[in-house]
């Protein structure tokens, strides 16, 4: 049902959303690619995806409902019952992010954050040559791997769960009409 192209889409993500997230995963590729260049474009390239971060905390609290941080971000309780369901295969539908993908999102900003602020901090005079500066750096970008791994994951399971290609939704800004027992 969700994929009949006769039901009537919903918008649901906005085109600033949809540019932010891939250009944000152009991004992030491009600076593992860059990681080891001596020049500067891994840097120009991290503080890139550190503007994008800004400025999706910007539309998290202006953009359209389901842009909007207030929508997806639900209390850690609420999270934990809807991880329950999940993991059972019972998880209700959303139209916007569920409550695992609200909290992926937040995990996801915040080590690109933390990503510029230990890249812009090693190149202070204060951290330059220490070497931990540099571990921390590195031990954040693998945990933002392995947080991207599983918000892929989550997305593919999702997807199949309720029968529709989120990619694709990502890229249209559209889903499928939400249905009596979908969360909207």
């Amino acid at each position: 049902m969700k994929n009949n192209p006769s039901v009537r889409d919903t918008p649901v993500w906005d085109l600033p959303v949809r540019l932010m997230h891939w250009a944000q995963l152009i991004a992030i590729i491009a600076a593992w690619i860059t990681s080891a260049m001596t020049n500067s474009v891994h840097e120009y390239v991290g503080y890139s995806a550190g503007v994008l971060v800004l400025m999706r905390l910007f539309w998290g609290g202006i953009g359209n409902r389901y842009a909007r941080f207030s929508q997806f971000l639900k209390p850690v309780p609420a999270t934990l019952q809807y991880l329950r369901l999940v993991i059972r295969s019972k998880a209700p539908r959303y139209i916007g992010h569920n409550p695992l993908g609200g909290w992926m999102m937040l995990a996801l900003l915040s080590c690109v954050g933390l990503l510029v602020l230990t890249g812009w901090a090693m190149g202070t005079d204060l951290l330059w040559g220490y070497a931990w500066p540099v571990r921390v750096h590195v031990a954040i970008a693998w945990t933002m791997v392995g947080l991207i791994a599983l918000h892929v994951l989550g997305a593919i399971y999702t997807g199949w769960l309720h029968r529709e290609n989120l990619v694709k939704a990502m890229l249209t800004g559209k889903k499928a009409a939400p249905e009596p027992d979908d969360v909207d």
